[in-house]
C-alpha cells in the first residue's frame, strides 16, 4: 500500500534527522535511496524535487519539502508534538534553538567535513577554522539553560537534529584526533539516552548505524546505498 509519505535518503545524511522524526511520531512512510556514489542527488529527477541538490526531501500529499529544518518543523506542527505548540511560552526557546542548530551547528559542520569546498587553495587552515568553530558552538549548547530539552525525557525534533550530527562530528570530522564527545558531559548523556530510544534503534537498524551510534558512533554499514 502506498503512503503518503515518501523520503528521499541516504545512509547517515542529514535525512537520519528526519527518519528519526518520522519514528519518533509512528507516521508510516516510504523510503526511495539517493544514492551518493554516483551523484544521483545531482540528477535531473532529483533537483525537480530539491533544486538544490541536497539531501533530503520529503514528499508528502502537499508536493515536496526540502531543508532538513523545514521538514522537521512541518512534521511537528501537522502531528502536534516533538515541539511546544504555538503561542506558549517555551515555544520561543524552541525555535531558536532549532534556527541556532540549522544555521550555526550544522554550517559549521558542513565547512568541516568538506573544507575544500570553501577554501581558496589549501584546505586545512578552513578546517582548522571550522573545527574551533564546531567545539565553540558545542560549548555553549552545553552550557544553555533554555535547552531544556537536552535533558528531557521526552522526544524532540531538537533531538532528532543533534543527535546524528554529534554522530558526524565523531566520524567525519577528524574523529578521536580532535572529538570526544565525553568532554561535554551534558551532551554525553543526551545521546546515550536519545540512542536508547525505540525510534533510534529502528532507524540505526535500518541505516546500518551500530548499537551507540549516538553516544559512541562507529562506521555506517548500510543494507543499501553509501554514506559517503
Amino acid at each position: 500500500m502506498t503512503k503518503d509519505l515518501r523520503l528521499y535518503y541516504a545512509p547517515d545524511n542529514a535525512s537520519l534527522c528526519v527518519r528519526l522524526a518520522l519514528e519518533e511520531l509512528g507516521l508510516p512512510y516510504d523510503t526511495t535511496l539517493v544514492d551518493r556514489s554516483v551523484k544521483a542527488q545531482k540528477s535531473d529527477a532529483y533537483l525537480a524535487l530539491n533544486p538544490n541538490g541536497l539531501i533530503p526531501v520529503l514528499d508528502t500529499p502537499h508536493g515536496p519539502l526540502f531543508e532538513t529544518a523545514a521538514i522537521l518543523l512541518w512534521l511537528a506542527e501537522t502531528q502536534g508534538r516533538l515541539m511546544p505548540q504555538i503561542g506558549t511560552p517555551a515555544r520561543m526557546h524552541a525555535v531558536q534553538w532549532m534556527v541556532w542548530l540549522a544555521n550555526t551547528l550544522h554550517p559549521s559542520l558542513q565547512i568541516m567535513f568538506y573544507p575544500a569546498q570553501y577554501a581558496d587553495g589549501d584546505p586545512d587552515p578552513t578546517h582548522h577554522m571550522a573545527t574551533r568553530r564546531v567545539t565553540a558552538h558545542l560549548d555553549v549548547l552545553s552550557a544553555a539553560q533554555t535547552a531544556d530539552w537536552l535533558d528531557s525525557g521526552e522526544p524532540s525534533v531538537h533531538a532528532c537534529y543533534l543527535a546524528p550530527m554529534l554522530r558526524w562530528a565523531a566520524l567525519y570530522g577528524g574523529g578521536d584526533q580532535w572529538f570526544d564527545l565525553t568532554r561535554w558531559p551534558r551532551l554525553h548523556e543526551f545521546a546515550k539516552r536519545f540512542e536508547a530510544r525505540d525510534s533510534a534503534c529502528k532507524a540505526a537498524s535500518a541505516e546500518g548505524l551500530g548499537e551507540t551510534p549516538f553516544s559512541n558512533p562507529s562506521a555506517c554499514h548500510p543494507p543499501e546505498g553509501s554514506a559517503l
